[in-house]
């Protein structure tokens, strides 16, 4: 994939994956000659990534207290559910040592927002109040790099990326799948959300997502 290419990891390296999830990505940067450690904060998703072979340990991103052990760090579609980024960003720049860098891919700005706006239309629809505050962190490129700029990163190139997506099991299962903590939030029952899944699906008439991708590589200065 292209966030592993821009952090093109070499022989020898130890590198840190953050939110490393079940360390499908984790090992295929081990495969290229890396030292890796995962973490996450799921028991569940460190567990996976033990029986996929990963050196993984359970840690909040947020919460880490690495010093200057990794040549660089990766992360995967993880960071936009990290919302003490403040606090991430600071842990992950004393995890690297001098010169060291940081790449990687997350959600950005504008991110499934159709998908987003049609579930909340159907909520309010049916007599729900959907959350005022989010659950991620959609971040513009300049945003982002502001945060990690006053971490102490520098040579920041953030960009965003449009990567409208085919979701295979189609759009009333993404809602009911990874839409689930929305939808716990909300308080909708079990028994109401594969109807409320199947009426998102009807108002986006397509089962691709419109995914928006913020990748980003950075360094730590010497």
């Amino acid at each position: 994939m292209a966030a592993l290419d821009l952090l093109d990891p070499k022989p020898g390296e130890r590198i840190l994956d953050v939110g490393c999830g079940d360390g499908v990505l984790t090992k295929k940067i081990a495969a290229r000659g890396a030292t890796v450690t995962g973490i996450d904060n799921s028991l569940d998703m460190i567990r996976a990534a033990h029986a996929n072979g990963v050196d993984a340990l359970v840690v909040d991103s947020a919460d880490m207290h690495f010093d200057r052990e990794f040549d660089a760090a990766f992360s995967n579609a993880a960071l936009h559910w990290m919302l003490d980024k403040e606090a991430v960003a600071r842990g992950i720049f004393h995890a690297l040592k001098p010169g060291g860098r940081f790449a990687g891919e997350m959600g950005g700005e504008g991110n499934i927002k159709k998908l987003r706006e049609a579930l909340d239309e159907e909520l309010v629809i049916r007599g729900y109040a959907p959350p005022v505050e989010a659950s991620n962190w959609y971040a513009s490129a300049e945003d982002f790099a502001n945060i990690y700029e006053t971490a102490g990163f520098e040579h920041i190139d953030a960009r965003l990326i449009d990567r409208p997506t085919l979701l295979d099991h189609g759009i009333s299962a993404w809602v009911t799948t990874f839409r689930r903590g929305w939808l716990d939030r909300t308080g909708v029952p079990e028994e109401e959300r594969a109807g409320i899944g199947a009426a998102v699906a009807n108002r986006i008439h397509s089962n691709v997502a419109d995914y928006v991708r913020l990748r980003f590589i950075m360094r730590k200065p010497d």
